[in-house]
């Protein structure tokens, strides 16, 4: 498979930038992901492997190119595969194992069939890989400086520096930095070691959930010595040896090593578990810990330790609490977000073996480490996705192609017919078009001129904010949208009655940067929405409950996720949608939206109401299209049965958004004349109601 890449284009590539591929035609983008995968072992390959399953289920183009020889022998184990061919993680359909460390044709070759994606997403595992990494960029004509259209460059670095640094290492990546458009990292002091190194744009986004070994096993409690875990990879910086210090001097404890130990720690460890002190009490598992062998391994032991002297990302915890332990840790990032110190585990400062012998005998008692077990919680495993998604996105698009430069003329949408004209023609545009919409409504030469308004607006709006804000994007919406950004003609609640109006409010989205539609149609169900949503329900940090019937696949999802809101996946009940039910607490939700591209059933409108009425807080909004058209098309509506349906409404506690009476009342009369029974999607309602 090593050449799999010398004969053509990778699946999917190829085609005009505004094209989806043949076999996704959905796809929002075409993404290339290069990193390690099955078989190579540990937690970036199992991460790389699933953000490809994730980028995928969220309606992308994906291909994962992985190595089939990574690592040099010199600087890292040469056993660097999963014995036995097991997977860790169900491996990505899409991979080719392409890439060889001895084999530098291949990176070049590689990149080469990569120029027609939108994004490269390089996963950086250590500074020897920058080389390749680089020949592959360069050969895509994806780094800064290249001609345009080309893909943006993304680098997802786990440890901007290893953990055991070499010679040179800072000023390998410096370079890479230098010749990549974006850098993504997983903590903030990751963030500042990046930024010094000289990355010019960083964002950062908690590193999601990606645990191997199944379901948790139920645990009994058991009687005797506190029974702690260490699992993994075992290298200094993990501090195993600090705690074999610390329970020299508590009896009360025993130790299960399960993992590899690397290099010099090896006979560290060795001496001091045959200490006397510790005689019985230490059982070292050296080697690989296979996936399916985790749940047993977890269940059989009281607390998950991890001592370590310092950590940049970890799923540990995570791992721990999946699994019902609690967690013994040092006080540093990330651990001492995801512990709370008494609660769910203990905190002590990293390399203090009094403190850590503290712990230890703190553990020693029955109750408290029943007491920390009932502090356990089920982590949430699709949230972290959902915001990691979101980062991903909107660092994949290349925002200076979505909003050209104005002058003389910039090019929206491709069209020859579709161009700004400098600003006093625009202004003379926008004043002939005043009189059409006292008249009859928006035009779509109003609409257009209206959307290049608020792109220049948002460009220059963007500059300032960005002008001021730090080097280091730390948990921010990356794709900035304010009420401002949206001109006045997005309405929350509206009638399409053309696709031109659909048409335009794509356009729009993509001048906004936001992820790419093909579906004008659902690109105009969404966009509204959303206005709705940022002008109603936004606190300023983003944190409205949003619920989707649509999917977390969706595109206002996917929207949502860009700007920085994290929808979420509720379970329904009932074997129909029009007999589901949310399974939420009462008053739980902000927001709750069904703008399928056919729009809600007239049938079920009522039992959506229904549902929204007791799961929505008190000024919690609900978003629906509804088909208009004649009797004749199935599931369709009129203008009095909106009417109804607004009645039904105002009974069950909600209000309209927007008003439909006037402008928006004709143009659903003239939407549902038009409709016809082949052509139902351009006869589109969208309702926005506040709870009250």
């Amino acid at each position: 498979m090593t050449d799999a890449l010398s004969h053509g284009p990778l699946p999917g590539a190829g085609q005009a930038r505004d094209e989806a591929p043949d076999d996704t035609g959905s796809a929002a983008l075409r993404i290339a992901i290069v990193g390690p995968s099955h078989p190579h072992k540990g937690g970036v390959a199992a991460h790389t492997t699933m953000l490809a399953h994730h980028l995928a289920d969220a309606g992308h183009d994906v291909t994962l190119v992985s190595w089939a020889h990574l690592y040099p022998s010199k600087l890292h184990h040469a056993d660097a595969t999963v014995p036995d061919g097991v997977p860790e993680v169900t491996p990505f359909p899409r991979t080719i194992r392409a890439l060889s460390w001895a084999r530098p044709d291949t990176w070049v070759r590689a990149g080469r069939r990569l120029r027609d994606v939108d994004a490269i997403l390089v996963v950086h595992v250590m500074p020897a890989v920058v080389p390749a990494h680089l020949a592959l960029l360069r050969a895509a004509g994806a780094v800064p400086g290249a001609a345009r259209p080309r893909p943006q460059s993304v680098v997802v670095c786990h440890n901007v520096l290893p953990h055991e640094p070499h010679a040179g290492d800072a000023r390998l990546m410096s370079l890479l930095f230098a010749r990549v458009d974006s850098v993504l990292v997983h903590s903030t002091d990751q963030a500042r070691v990046a930024h010094d190194l000289g990355a010019r744009r960083v964002s950062v986004a908690d590193l999601p959930p990606h645990l191997p070994g199944g379901d948790p096993i139920s645990r009994d409690p058991r009687p005797g010595p506190t029974r702690l875990l260490a699992l993994g990879l075992i290298r200094e910086y993990k501090g195993i040896d600090v705690l074999l210090r610390a329970m020299r001097t508590v009896p009360e404890v025993t130790l299960t090593i399960a993992g590899e130990i690397w290099g010099a720690n090896r006979g560290v460890i060795s001496r001091l578990a045959s200490d006397p002190a510790l005689a019985g009490r230490v059982e070292i598992r050296d080697g690989y810990v296979p996936a399916d062998a985790l749940a047993s391994l977890l269940a059989d032991h009281d607390v998950l330790a991890l001592p370590y002297r310092s950590a940049t990302a970890s799923q540990n915890v995570i791992l721990g609490h999946a699994h019902g332990l609690p967690v013994l840790a040092s006080d540093i990032s990330p651990f001492s977000q995801q512990v709370d110190d008494g609660v769910n585990g203990l905190l002590v400062p990293p390399e203090d073996e009094r403190a850590l012998a503290g712990a230890l005998r703190r553990l020693g008692d029955p109750e408290v480490r029943r007491r920390l077990a009932e502090g356990v919680q089920t982590p949430d495993l699709s949230g972290p996705w959902a915001h990691y998604l979101g980062t991903v996105e909107a660092l994949s698009f290349d925002e200076s192609a979505l909003l050209p430069e104005p002058e003389p003329y910039a090019v929206v949408s491709g069209e020859p017919d579709d161009v700004d004209p400098p600003d006093d023609e625009l202004d003379e545009d926008l004043d002939d078009d005043l009189d059409e919409r006292a008249e009859g409504g928006p035009s779509s030469v109003a609409r257009r001129a209206a959307v290049r308004v608020a792109a220049r607006a948002v460009r220059l709006g963007r500059r300032a904010r960005r002008t001021a804000s730090h080097a280091v994007a730390s948990r921010r919406p990356l794709v900035e949208l304010r009420p401002d950004d949206l001109p006045d003609w997005v309405l929350a609640t509206d009638v399409l009655g053309e696709p031109d109006e659909a048409d335009d409010a794509r356009r729009l989205a993509r001048l906004l940067g936001l992820p790419r539609s093909l579906d004008s149609v659902s690109a105009w169900a969404a966009l509204g929405a959303l206005a709705a949503i940022v002008r109603v329900r936004d606190d300023g940090r983003r944190s409205a409950v949003i619920v989707d019937e649509g999917g977390t696949r969706s595109l206002l999802s996917r929207w949502a996720r860009a700007v920085g809101f994290a929808p979420v996946e509720i379970d329904f009940t009932g074997s129909h949608p029009s007999v589901a039910a949310l399974d939420v607490d009462t008053g739980s939700l902000d927001v709750i939206v069904r703008i399928h591209p056919d729009g809600c059933d007239a049938g079920d409108v009522d039992h959506v109401l229904e549902q929204a009425s007791w799961a929505l807080r008190s000024g919690g909004l609900l978003v629906v299209t509804i088909p208009i058209g004649p009797r004749a098309v199935e599931g369709a509506v009129g203008p009095a049965d909106v009417r109804g349906i607004l009645a039904r409404a105002h009974d069950l506690g909600f209000v309209l958004v927007g008003d439909l009476d006037g402008d928006v009342n004709a143009r659903m009369r003239d939407a549902a004349a038009r409709a016809r029974a082949d052509d139902a999607a351009y006869g589109l309602v969208r309702l926005t109601l506040r709870r009250r």
